[in-house]
């Protein structure tokens, strides 16, 4: 009987649009102020795509090779990607068919995009480690990329939500671990579909005769609705579980943490989790002052930055975890 496989992150990679949008410009596009936004979220700039430049796939693209020339292999090796989005280039096909194109990967390889919006990278990952475990593949793409503001009511009736999101993407090369009790120790994956209007994007959804006609007379039913008490409510619960459920399984305590990647939602939800879960700052890394919310692109852009900073060294023990709309959660234990 053969055994399974352990997966680790091989390299990491990240990118960001060149435009950053800084609370002070939000005043000028709605009644809102840098004190209002910042209290509430912790966000002080975010990036937004340059329209003819920046794409969902290009910009997953450019983190994937980042993410390569770190693993030391070619787009070539790729043999299989796995693409986390909420915002993809078409409404079919998926964008993960579309990076594949982007980085001139010529062989007939598996691509499909995950969409789990906040937790879709870390459902992504899980996946990926799971073909990995198998000996199904050896050299995985996982990314999430996200394009936000061009579906964002900017305007003050918007304000809730739109001062919250941005642009960008993040990549991870999945490989079979060289070194014996490293890499993904274990995945947890969860959802409570009761929850799934508290924060949604309605439209367009396919469940109308006419849905092209639909959206032009009802086209607020394409911007986010977010009852965000309710997410914040659930958000500070669920996470330090999974956190905690990854740690159980393992035989590890909170205090064992070298650095906590939490999906960069809220500042203020990761305050309450760490201080709940009892970590110092130096093992919890925010990028949401810099960022916003990039969706399933937050953990691994946090991830690539807290690499290349060297927060995270061979050998630490490191955990990400999301949750967001479904409602979705998830947690990856990792020794680095």
């Amino acid at each position: 009987m053969s055994t399974l496989r352990q997966s680790e992150i091989a390299g990491v990679g990240h990118y960001v649009p060149a435009r950053v949008v800084t609370n002070a410009d939000l005043t000028q596009l709605m009644d809102t102020t840098d004190e209002w936004i910042q209290e509430r979220t912790g966000i002080r700039e975010r990036r937004w795509f340059e329209e003819g430049k920046d794409t969902t796939a290009n910009m997953a693209a450019n983190a994937a090779r980042k993410a390569l020339e770190m693993a030391g292999l070619t787009p070539d090796d790729v043999q299989m990607i796995v693409f986390a989005t909420l915002s993809p280039d078409y409404f079919f096909p998926g964008s993960g068919v579309l990076l594949q194109r982007e980085l001139g990967i010529k062989a007939t390889i598996p691509a499909f995009d995950v969409r789990n919006q906040c937790s879709g990278f870390v459902y992504a990952l899980s996946m990926a480690d799971q073909f990995v475990k198998t000996g199904m593949y050896d050299t995985v793409l996982v990314v999430g990329s996200e394009i936000h503001s061009s579906g964002l009511d900017i305007s003050t009736r918007g304000r809730n939500v739109s001062v919250i999101f941005g642009d960008g993407a993040g990549a991870v090369i999945l490989r079979p671990s060289t070194r014996e009790g490293h890499g993904i120790l274990s995945t947890h994956l969860h959802s409570q579909g009761e929850h799934a209007e508290e924060l949604i994007v309605k439209e367009p959804g396919s469940n109308r005769n006419k849905r092209v006609e639909y959206v032009v007379t009802n086209e607020l039913d394409m911007y986010p609705i977010m009852n965000g008490q309710n997410v914040f409510k659930h958000a500070v619960v669920r996470f330090p579980q999974v956190i905690k459920e990854a740690l159980d399984q393992n035989g590890y305590q909170p205090q064992d943490l070298d650095m906590l990647i939490p999906h960069q939602a809220n500042l203020r939800i990761t305050q309450y989790v760490q201080q709940k879960m009892g970590l110092s700052d130096d093992k919890v890394y925010s990028n949401v002052q810099r960022y916003g919310n990039t969706t399933a692109a937050s953990v691994p852009i946090a991830l690539s930055e807290a690499v290349q900073e060297g927060r995270i060294k061979r050998g630490d023990l490191v955990c990400l975890a999301a949750f967001g709309s479904g409602f979705t959660w998830a947690s990856a234990l990792i020794k680095w």
